[in-house]
Formats: structure tokens, sequence, C-alpha cells
């Protein structure tokens, strides 16, 4: 879709309190808007990934580099690192088990930590390289660490942080999640496609087309309606069916998107686009995907973390120099990345925006 029309239909919705006109609903009924309200200059140059926010709790995760910042969100105040995680990309947490699962895509390992001291515990190598996106399933209490250079997932049981098996996706995995029934989906960034996976069995259980999508990456679960959202490199967020993979509808995101969240309270499906939108829909029962606001961000702030307690959103971006020329190393080079700006940004509902600029002194 062209960026006319998502422009146009970003001005309408808008217009109509946040899509209230398009679902013929009054505003009342409508979800709550939100806006950037707070910005934490962090230290470090290098490049950054996946976020994960401690639900519960209060603290942030963020793949920084070589290491992992660690935030305390209700001061927004950096509080902390883990140190030596090369190409760090993920952090999955096990609360109930007062672990955390590190995927260190560098360095081929997973990264086991103490939760509440943040103490390094163990180094588990992968199965496959490049690790890449991890999740952790409450339903058998296993880590999986989807590795995209080899195609695969490494599986470890959280209880002992040992490796119990492999699975073969024959495909790039992306971001998964699970479902906490029993069910891992994962998109498969090169064959445009979902995948289903038995947490219990490790069983591939089916592989469904994703239409429309291309390059999916981000993904996130409605684990009540069986919905699933995965957001695409063409601009569209596509939602699943997560017990037949019937595609139930699309809705136009912006350029840049790497991840995707879904807000249960709010009913929210979310998209964080590198292009400088947060775009939100509201999933109907269907599926059909109603777009209920474009929240300006940054330029960069391509991955996120979502608070369901409080709705508030986290992302982080930095700022950029020029792009250097393309080689045989580095055919699509990424933009530099210019010195003391990495920084988080707080997104929040509107009944408690401020705007605050904070200058980040680490402990």
């Amino acid at each position: 879709m062209k960026h006319a029309r998502l422009r146009a239909s970003l001005a309408l919705s808008a217009a109509c309190g946040l899509g209230a006109c398009l679902l013929g609903i009054d505003a009342a009924a409508a979800p709550p808007q939100y806006g950037l309200a707070k910005v934490l200059n962090l230290p470090g140059d290098t490049g950054w990934d996946y976020l994960a926010f401690e639900q519960g709790g209060q603290r942030l995760f963020i793949a920084h580099g070589t290491q992992v910042d660690v935030i305390d969100t209700k001061h927004l105040v950096r509080i902390g690192e883990i140190a030596d995680t090369p190409g760090v990309h993920g952090i999955a947490l096990a609360p109930e088990l007062r672990r955390g699962f590190i995927s260190a895509g560098a360095s081929g390992t997973i990264i086991e930590f103490d939760l509440q001291s943040l103490t390094r515990l163990k180094e588990i190598k992968s199965t496959g390289e490049n690790p890449d996106a991890i999740i952790y399933d409450r339903a058998t209490q296993r880590v999986f660490a989807f590795n995209g250079r080899s195609r695969n997932a490494t599986v470890l049981d959280a209880r002992t942080a040992e490796v119990i098996g492999t699975i073969e996706l024959e495909a790039r995995p992306e971001f998964a999640a699970a479902d906490g029934k029993g069910r891992v989906y994962v998109n498969l960034q090169d064959k445009n496609s979902l995948a289903v996976i038995d947490s219990r069995s490790l069983a591939l259980l089916s592989v469904w087309p994703l239409s429309g999508c291309e390059g999916p990456s981000g993904l996130a679960l409605n684990v009540a309606a069986a919905q699933v959202f995965s957001v695409c490199a063409n601009h569209v967020m596509v939602v699943t069916d997560g017990a037949s993979g019937r595609t139930l509808g699309t809705a136009p995101i912006g350029a840049g998107v790497d991840a995707a969240a879904y807000d249960a309270g709010a009913n929210l499906a979310l998209a964080s686009c590198g292009e400088g939108v947060l775009i939100a829909v509201t999933p109907t029962a269907s599926g059909a995907l109603v777009l209920a606001q474009s929240v300006p961000t940054q330029r960069g702030a391509r991955t996120m973390a979502l608070d369901e307690r409080t709705h508030r959103i986290y992302l982080v971006t930095a700022s950029f120099g020029e792009t250097p020329a393309p080689s045989a190393e580095q055919p699509h080079p990424r933009p530099a990345i210019l010195p003391g700006t990495f920084r988080l940004l707080a997104v929040y509902p509107h009944h408690e925006q401020v705007t605050t600029i904070l200058e980040g002194k680490a402990k």
C-alpha cells in the first residue's frame, strides 16, 4: 500500500477519535490514545535488538550490542547491565524460576542469568548458528532459541539449563511467541509463512502461508481469541487464526517494522516501525483489523516492549549519520549511529502523558 494511502488512513483515524467513526461506535468505547511521554538517554554507541519487559514487575531489559541494559521503568533510570553477551539479540524471562536467558548471536551461545541479582549463571552452546529470537514457554518451562543462520531452533529445559532438542524449520525463523497451552508460533521470514510447534513433543505441526505478507518479523498473540499478529516488511500487519491458519485480516503499517505486541486490556495490536511511527490497530471478533492510532515516535524505533499492567510502551533508537557504501561484506549497510545518542522512548496512555527528557545518569 502506498504511503499516501497510509497517511490518509491515519489522518482519518485521528479525526474520528482514534477510529471510532471507522467502527461506527461511540467514542467512549474507543481505545486509549497514546503519546511519547519521556526520553531517557543511555550510554553506548552500538546497535540494539529486542526489548523484554518483566510483566508484573517494573524492569525493562534491552539487548544492546555486547550487553543487556536493565532499566527501572518506575523511576526511568538505568540500574544495571548483563555484560559479555556478544551480538545479543533477545531476552527470555522465566519469573517463576527466577531465571532469564539471553541469545548471544555472535558467540553462538545462550546465557542463563539470575533474574534477581542479574548474575550470569551458565553459558550454553546453541545447536545452531546465530541464536536470535528467544522465548520462554510457561506450559513446559522450556526456552526456545531460534537460530537464524541454521534455520532451526534450540530447546532448553529452563529448570536445568540443558539442551533437550533441536527443531528443524528449513526456513529462517524470526520472532516467536508461546500461547501457554503447548503451542509456539514463529514467523519464517524467507518463506513468508507462519510455523506452529508443539512445545511438548517438539514436533513441527504446521506451516501456514501468510497471505499478502513479505518478510514477516515481529509476532504477537491474542491468546483468548487465538489470533496471531505478524508484521511484515511490505508495510502490512496480518492476523491469522491460530487454530486453522486462515488469514483473518490485514492492516497497513509503517516502514521498517521489526516488532509486534498485543495489549489484551486495551485490545490493541501494536507495530513499531523504524520510519518513526507506532501503529495501533483494534482486532474485531472476526479478526478484521481497524486502525486505532498512529503514534509519532522517532526514526529507528523499530523494536519495543509492552507493560501489560500500565499499558506503557517502550522503544529504543539513536540518531544516525551517513549510510556507508555497499560492500561484499555488507551488501545492505545500515547508517552509522552517532555517538552519545542512544535513548529509550517511553510512550504512555493519554491520561498520564508528560513531556520530560531525562539526562541518562547510568549507575
